[in-house]
């Protein structure tokens, strides 16, 4: 059983592929390298480098292998610069899902998981947030996952391809063995920006917005380890090919603080790190928790990684064996 893993090379592509190659499963990956690393693929799935934008790319890949799935990562994700650059969001993530499906329907391929995220709930009126949660987007990046989550709809009406929406909270860890990791360029995401001040890399750490709602002032989060979310996908494609299509919430059910997150950092790293208080963000919500209750009452999936020292553990693993990302 083949899979196509669109932006396979990136943080959360590359663990995917390295559990569907343990599971059995062979891989195809499709990236143009411009986010995902080449170091970062399985030595056991094939690499094709090319752009989801160009359909003579796709062309080929769907002449020369024959999916049972596909998998799809490949997209922009900073919540920031999708506002200040839309079209490169609408243009790169909507046009890039709308090509690679339209050559699954043409090559009759009937199962596909979305990489989603929980910028669909922008003011949720329940935390923890369930899947019954309204969608509204909370930035450009947010909508182009709404809009692919809508266009995903339309091909099981018309096509009868079944899909899973993976609706992710705040991605996180590495693997274990601190082979692979997270390396992005920029880097946005709270913990291995604390991590880069346990290294040296920087002198302290921005907490911005220090009076919200929450016990200690700042910014509660879901942290859901990256091995953890690779499983759903994994659940969730073995499903589908016979049930309906669906869509769910992805976290580890407990949020915690900015503070939380640094404290545990100290406590993993053994190393000072200096805070200085910001102003908050825009858009900034005090709390977002996951409800994750239905893909663990429908899949069994139960996440293995729910405590954030274990977490924070496994990526500190990573960024002191590579330090400077995959360029080490």
């Amino acid at each position: 059983m083949t899979v196509l893993v669109t932006g396979g090379a990136g943080y959360i592509g590359s663990h995917v592929v390295e559990m569907l190659i343990a599971d059995g499963f062979d891989v195809v990956v499709f990236d143009n390298l411009s986010a995902g690393h080449r170091q970062a693929v399985h030595k056991d799935a094939k690499l094709v480098q090319g752009d989801l934008l160009n359909k003579h790319d796709l062309a080929n890949l769907f002449e020369n292998h024959q999916f049972e799935g596909i998998m799809h990562f490949a997209s922009h994700i900073l919540v920031g610069e999708s506002m200040e650059n839309p079209f490169k969001y609408f243009n790169d993530n909507v046009l890039a899902i709308m090509n690679v499906l339209e050559f699954a329907t043409l090559h009759d391929v009937k199962r596909f998981i979305l990489s989603s995220t929980a910028n669909l709930f922008d003011d949720p009126q329940t935390i923890p947030i369930n899947e019954n949660e309204p969608l509204i987007p909370g930035s450009v990046y947010g909508e182009t996952k709404f809009w692919a989550e809508r266009i995903l709809h339309w091909m099981d009406r018309i096509y009868g391809l079944k899909y899973c929406c993976l609706r992710y909270f705040n991605a996180c860890g590495a693997h274990p063995n601190g082979h692979i990791g997270e390396d992005h360029h920029p880097e946005s995401h709270l913990i291995p920006l604390v991590l880069q001040v346990a290294l040296g890399q920087r002198e302290q750490i921005t907490v911005f917005g220090t009076d919200y709602d929450t016990p200690d002032g700042t910014c509660i989060r879901d942290y859901v380890h990256v091995l953890d979310l690779a499983a759903a996908h994994i659940l969730a494609f073995r499903v589908i090919k016979d049930g309906d299509s669906r869509a769910y919430n992805l976290g580890s059910g407990t949020g915690y603080s900015v503070r939380e997150v640094i404290e545990t950092v100290r406590k993993v790293t053994e190393h000072p790190i200096p805070i200085v208080e910001g102003e908050r963000r825009a858009g900034d919500l005090p709390t977002l928790i996951a409800d994750s209750t239905k893909i663990k009452r429908e899949l069994g999936w139960s996440p293995d990684y729910d405590n954030l020292h274990t977490i924070i553990e496994t990526a500190w693993h990573w960024h002191k064996k590579h330090p400077h990302g995959y360029d080490d």
